[in-house]
Formats: structure tokens, sequence, C-alpha cells
């Protein structure tokens, strides 16, 4: 399946969430992790352009970023997505950790707790550093709140074989959970994966 990206809107506010009509009523897939994770790294892999915005200065991303992907090879006006992919912003970086916390409950938690078309949310964690206790957080955070979610081990390409099975292991124990699919921006590491677990929102 072929899509066509297109930027739609940033939010710092629930009224500027996309309406839903016609137009914008799909499925959503929200990106969520710590700042510099990778999250809008690896939605530029997954759509093949550069659609959302990658900074080296953690914390960039201040408000929540859809983009509309359209099935097909040709753009019609109008035209109703078949997906919607909301890059969130990250969390955990000391410098700005005060600040994008006190901006979490005014649009953020909202969007997690209360948006009906937020069909799957993909939590990404970093191979490469030991476990983080934010992490833990929002992925119990999302079981209280019974969303369905997905958790994805970035930088995979950095390390070798034996390296990310005793990370993913590692990951695993310290979140509770049973599954930690690794990926990379960089190489079709997991990306091959990932993608039939986001079409099945479609199917649902």
């Amino acid at each position: 399946m072929r899509f066509i990206p297109k930027f739609l809107l940033s939010a710092m506010s629930p009224d500027h969430f996309p309406n839903v009509s016609r137009t914008f009523d799909a499925p959503e897939v929200a990106f969520l992790g710590r700042s510099n994770v990778g999250k809008s790294s690896l939605i530029n892999t997954l759509l093949g352009s550069k659609e959302a915005k990658v900074s080296s200065t953690p914390g960039r991303t201040r408000a929540i970023n859809f983009f509309a992907l359209h099935e097909g090879t040709e753009l019609k006006f109008n035209a109703r997505p078949a997906l919607i992919f909301a890059d969130l912003p990250g969390y955990g970086y000391a410098k700005i950790s005060r600040s994008i916390s006190a901006e979490w409950p005014k649009f953020i938690e909202p969007y997690i707790g209360e948006r009906e078309q937020l069909a799957l949310c993909i939590c990404l964690v970093d191979t490469n550093i030991p476990p983080q206790e934010s992490d833990t957080l929002l992925i119990h955070a999302l079981q209280a709140m019974h969303r369905p979610y997905l958790v994805v081990g970035t930088k995979s390409d950095r390390l070798g074989g034996n390296q990310l099975s005793k990370s993913i292991a590692a990951l695993k124990q310290a979140h509770s959970i049973d599954r930690v699919l690794p990926v990379s921006s960089k190489t079709p590491n997991g990306v091959k994966s990932l993608w039939p677990e986001i079409l099945n929102v479609i199917q649902d």
C-alpha cells in the first residue's frame, strides 16, 4: 500500500485538533517518546519523505504535528486520508522537561485520553540507553486508559545482535511488557514489520 503524505496542522490546544468530518475522520496513530528518541526520523522513514521536521536539539517539537496519509499515487482535492500520524512532543530531557511537563495537561493528555480517533499509540524507547522510568510511566498510563499501544525500540542499527538482544530483554523486563519491536530510521530494520501493525488500524 502506497501513501502520499501531507502535513496537516500543528496543535497546542484541543480546539486545534483536526475536525471530525468526512475529510478528517480517519484513524490516528500517535508517536510518543522521550526527547531525541527519534520520533520525527521514524515518521520520515515510514513516509519515505521529510514531512516531519528533525532537529538535533532535543525538545524542539512543542506541538502535536498531524500528517495526513492519502492512499494511492495522486493527491485528490478534499480526499479523505486513510490514516493520520500524530507526532507528539517529547519528554524527559532535563533542560526542557519542566516546560514540557507543564504543557502536557493542556493538550497532550486530553489528546491521549479523550481522542476518539486515536487508534494506536507507538511508544518509542531508545535501545542504546538503560530503560527509563518516564517510559514506564507512559506505558502504564496507556494501559490504565486501555489505549492500544506498541513499544518500538529505536536506533537498533547501533547495536550488534547480542547487544540488541540484551537491550530488548532489559526493556521488556523494566517496562513489564512482552514485546519490543526494534527499528532503525537509517536502515530497513524493523520498519517492514512496523507497517503491518499500523495498517491494522485501518482494517479495524
